[in-house]
């Protein structure tokens, strides 16, 4: 019996075999734009051998994907609420299967970049597009949680097998390989498209605000570039005043917002503390995740000298435990509270990364794998759980725009995770190389084998056999070292969002089987479930 005061739990139409078969049809985007974030990093020496780019040029064709997908993630997610979430889903595919033509046949730089933004723009349609279904394609909550964890699971698998496919691409075919694999996925999508996934849009969407897209665009990429540039080569100046602007801009969007009738962002979703909380922890869990990476690929290649394939290989036990793990998050979550399993998760992951800390240049591949798949274990499991939170969260003619904020809040994590995890072990690597480093070098050599392990490396090439070895061991024990410190900081923050969560997502928890979020409304704000509010209860400031 429901308590007094309360609708009764309605109960809702469960999913068929149409809908699970139109789920795999989801996860086909999914893994390929989460692949397309890693797989080009094998790629760079090859396309900088023969494009010639310049330094400047190859950070763009690095780094235009992602400043352009999390610059339209948001609007893109509103768009499909308006115009139709199947409809956005093809066109994004007709545009992400277009530009990797254009981009495999890339002559020079310029178009390379000018392609590389292009799948920014299809990606961004995608992502919002391929989350939002799901939530009208299962409205019983057990359902959607599986779905979730599907979606999840693809997502971390395809960020972390990026590289392993990059090395098998590269070991037999040119470097328009890693954008050539995107073509068969995008023709499976369009043709499986229409008779699998429904169309979905809201009954009302209302005016699309084009003011606050480009004002939407306009605080994300000045910010996201900010954080990479001080990434890159420190805090200075520009990095700063440019990461300042996106801010600014960001709060005007956010006051424009409140002020419209049929707003880009729903501002008032973020009185909900479980919609607010999964949000941010769903940040700090991809900023770990992204962090990690950019240590562990490095360490396996530049410290154990393996080579490219070789490398990947050794990310598929930490896919197996994302896969397992995500798998896993739906049966917990049917009988413990989802802040249980979402701070448990969080100190899973903590303890990944107590792993990781112990690493040494000597440590050999062990520990470091180890490691990888406790860390993976535990994000996966907080990302399955705190994305069902999200998205259920939002009312039902809301969740493209809803999508979008979760992925690009995701994007900014990563940022994040390179930004201020990188940092910190360049600190500490360029600190331990300058007081290890052989005498009676050049000036410039000290500069490249203090810049990076890279550098050491080529440094160490021209060196005397004895200067040369003693400049690589140093080269590697002070990245082993900044990785420890690296990791012993994300374990810090993971277990204060550990509490956090417990304490803020105290009030979520399991929802009935057979039941849908929008159809069980809640007595306070403070207690909202996994489904929170309704549509029809959330009023608008």
């Amino acid at each position: 019996m429901s308590n007094a005061g309360e609708a009764p739990i309605q109960p809702t139409t469960k999913a068929g075999r149409k809908q699970w078969t139109g789920l795999a049809v989801l996860i086909l985007p999914v893994l390929l734009v989460s692949l397309d974030m890693q797989v080009l990093s094998y790629a760079l020496p090859f396309i900088s051998g023969e494009l010639r780019p310049s330094s400047a040029q190859l950070l763009w064709i690095v780094n235009i994907y992602p400043f352009v997908l999390a610059g339209l993630l948001l609007t893109m997610g509103s768009l499909g609420d308006r115009i139709g979430r199947r409809r956005l889903l093809m066109l994004g595919a007709v545009v992400f299967g277009l530009a990797s033509v254009m981009a495999c046949l890339a002559t020079g730089p310029a178009l390379l970049i000018a392609t590389r933004a292009l799948l920014g723009l299809g990606g961004a349609t995608l992502m919002p597009s391929t989350l939002s279904l799901i939530r009208s394609m299962f409205s019983d909550d057990g359902q959607r949680r599986i779905a979730i964890a599907v979606w999840t699971g693809a997502f971390a698998a395809g960020a972390i097998l990026g590289p392993l496919l990059g090395g098998v691409l590269l070991e037999h075919f040119w470097w328009g390989s890693v954008f050539l694999v995107n073509l068969p996925v995008m023709a499976l999508l369009l043709i499986l498209a229409p008779p699998l996934l429904p169309e979905s849009k809201a009954e009302k969407p209302g005016r699309f605000d084009l003011l606050s897209a480009a004002l939407s665009l306009a605080a994300v990429l000045p910010a996201v570039y900010g954080i990479q540039r001080m990434a890159e080569d420190g805090v200075s100046a520009l990095p700063v005043v440019v990461f300042l602007a996106g801010l600014g801009i960001g709060w005007y969007f956010l006051r424009r917002q409140r002020s419209l009738t049929e707003p880009l962002l729903d501002v008032t979703l973020f009185r909900d503390r479980v919609f607010s909380a999964s949000v941010a922890t769903s940040v700090l869990a991809i900023f770990s995740l992204v962090g990690s990476g950019l240590f562990t690929s490095q360490y396996l290649q530049m410290v154990l000298g393996y080579g490219p394939l070789k490398a990947g290989l050794w990310a598929l036990p930490a896919a197996g435990a994302a896969l397992i793990s995500s798998a896993a998050a739906p049966l917990l979550a049917r009988f413990i509270r989802p802040g249980v399993v979402v701070t448990g998760g969080l100190v899973v992951a903590a303890a990944g990364y107590g792993v990781l800390s112990q690493l040494h240049a000597g440590s050999g591949v062990g520990v470091l794998a180890l490691g990888t798949v406790v860390m993976a274990s535990g994000i996966t499991l907080v990302m399955t759980i705190t994305s069902d939170l999200v998205i259920a969260s939002a009312p039902a003619d809301r969740a493209g725009s809803v999508s979008g904020l979760s992925q690009t809040a995701t994007e900014f994590g990563g940022a994040f995770g390179v930004a201020i995890l990188g940092s910190i072990g360049t600190a500490v690597y360029r600190y331990d190389v300058a007081r290890q480093v052989p005498a009676g070098l050049s000036h410039e050599a000290v500069g490249s084998a203090k810049d990076t392990l890279g550098g050491a490396l080529e440094t160490a090439r021209h060196l005397p056999a004895r200067s040369g070895a003693h400049l690589v061991d140093a080269a590697r024990e002070a990245f082993a070292h900044g990785l420890r410190v690296a990791s012993w900081t994300a374990a810090g923050l993971l277990l204060a969002m550990a509490v956090t969560s417990m304490v803020l997502l105290r009030h979520a928890r399991p929802a009935a089987p057979g039941t849908a979020a929008d159809e069980e409304p809640e007595a306070t704000g403070a207690g909202a479930g996994v489904g929170g509010p309704s549509s029809t209860e959330r009023g608008r400031a």
